[in-house]
Parts: structure tokens; sequence; C-alpha cells
């Protein structure tokens, strides 16, 4: 009967998202502890199965790390954001898509999906421009500082053709965050800002953004405070008040942002614990934070 009961709740949701896109921010522990890999895919899998659109973006940020170490290569980051010249472009290419992208779609495929591996340099599926350079701040100093982040992309425009073909035909894509340029210079691109603006551009019912954490908690230290619901003009007082900080704002802006230009609810959930996603979209209770309009 437990069972049953599972299967009984789920099915409002399984014919409330029929058929719609449901856009995955694909990161953190678990793309790369193996387990909770194989429990990401075999959910998206039956995200597919039951007559959702699944449509994953990757991201890479410790494994590429990881490879410019071996290459004798310091990894750098300027507030949160790696420093891209052409040698450590070379390693992210290798590391995205000849590594975490063919690893997500052989994953995929073993658990019967059907997946296809493309970037944003497919078809001009995504044209960036380069990051310009930056005055910031330095607050230990005070001092303000002009930083050139390299290689480092902002997305221009978005043509989703390729993705509509995909789904259109059955394939789950998995989307490196690549793009190019005007020049067909390749620029390294935020994995959660081409996934909300994707998310956005096809009017994907949800975006779900996998990460290290329960969600938005009112006391980071304490899980037991994790806010469960939030509506987007609650979101400036939140990073007003402290209470989103840190490594979240970039994440919470990703959401809100998706949210006003189509998307209909975001969800930022805790990529730890396996079958998250079926427990965010399949439950009445969730795993992590909805935000909606």
């Amino acid at each position: 009967m437990e069972t049953v009961n599972v299967l009984v709740e789920a099915l409002p949701y399984i014919k409330e998202f029929y058929n719609r896109k449901i856009l995955i921010k694909y990161g953190g522990h678990a793309m790369i502890n193996d387990q909770l890999m194989d429990s990401t895919a075999r959910d998206t899998v039956l995200l597919k199965y039951v007559g959702m659109e699944p449509i994953v973006v990757h991201g890479g940020g410790p494994e590429i790390s990881r490879s410019m170490t071996k290459f004798g290569k310091e990894p750098e980051f300027i507030q949160g954001l790696r420093v891209t010249d052409e040698e450590t472009m070379e390693i992210v290419k290798m590391v995205l898509l000849g590594k975490v992208n063919t690893k997500i779609v052989s994953k995929i495929c073993l658990h019967g999906g059907k997946a296809v591996g493309i970037s944003g340099k497919d078809t001009e599926f995504i044209k960036a421009k380069k990051k310009p350079m930056e005055i910031v701040k330095n607050y230990d100093t005070g001092e303000k500082l002009e930083i050139d982040l390299g290689l480092v992309g902002e997305i221009e425009s978005l043509n989703p053709e390729i993705v509509k073909m995909l789904t259109d035909n059955c394939y789950i894509p998995i989307i490196s965050p690549i793009g190019a340029d005007d020049r067909g210079n390749t620029l390294n691109l935020n994995a959660d800002t081409v996934a909300g603006e994707l998310g956005a551009v096809l009017g994907a019912e949800k975006l779900i953004i996998l990460t290290d954490v329960p969600g938005i908690l009112e006391n980071p230290n304490d899980p037991d405070t994790l806010i469960k619901r939030l509506k987007v003009d609650e979101i400036p007082e939140l990073i007003e008040n402290g209470i989103i900080s840190g490594g979240m704002i970039p994440k919470t802006l990703t959401c809100l942002n998706a949210i006003n230009n189509g998307v209909t609810s975001a969800h930022i959930i805790d990529g730890r614990i396996e079958h998250s996603l079926l427990l965010e979209i399949f439950t009445d209770y969730g795993i992590g934070t909805m935000i909606t309009k």
C-alpha cells in the first residue's frame, strides 16, 4: 500500500507536467559522485518516460580545477568567476565536452534513455560576447581593481532550434555551457545562467538547480530553517537582509530572471540526496526551495 500511495501522490503531478519542458541544471556533488550520478540519470530518464521533456545543462567546475592542477596550472578565481586564458580554455573544452558531457550521455543511455550531447557552439545555438572588463572594489583594502576574466562570456542570443529538434524526436539534450562569439572564438559561460535563459526561451515549466545545500535557508548553519516556498518579490529583501548571500545570490537571481521571463517555477534543491529530482517534482512536500511569481 505504501508503494501504491506513492504512485497516487505522483499522479496529479505527472498529469500536470505532461509534455512540459523541465530544465535541469546539473552540478555540484551530484555530478562527481557515481552513485548520485546514476540516481540523477535514472530520475531524468523516468521524467522522459512519464511524458515530460527534460533538458540538462551541466557544469564541471571541480573537474576543471582538478584537471588544471594535473597539468600544473593553478586555478584562479576573482569573485567566484574563473579566470580563463587560452590554455585554461583548452582544458575547459577537454573536460566539459570530452569528459563530463559524454559521461552524462552514457549514464542516461545506460538507464534506457536517448541522450545527445551538444554545446552552445553547435549550430550557433548560443551566441556570446566576451565579458567586459569590470571595475570592482577590493573590500579588504577599499581600492578599486580592474579585472579581465579572459575568455569568459555572457550570452547575447539563444537559438533553441537544435534543442527543440532533439526533444521533438524523444532525445534528452545534454548541454555544455560553452558559446562562441561572432568570430567563432570559444567562450566559457556560467552554467546557471545558460540554464535560466534557455528555460525562459523555451517557456519551460520548471527550472531545477541541483546544488550542495538543501535550498535557501533562513540560517545557513541550520538545515531545519529551509524556506520551502518563496515569491519573486520577496527575494530583494532577503538579499538585503543577508539571508540570501554568497554563492546563493547568483543562483537565486537566475531563478528570478527565469520566472520573470516565462518559466512557471524555479527550484533550488539538494543534489546530494538520492532521487532529489523525483522528490521535488512528484511529492506534495518537496525537498528544496520553490520560487514562483
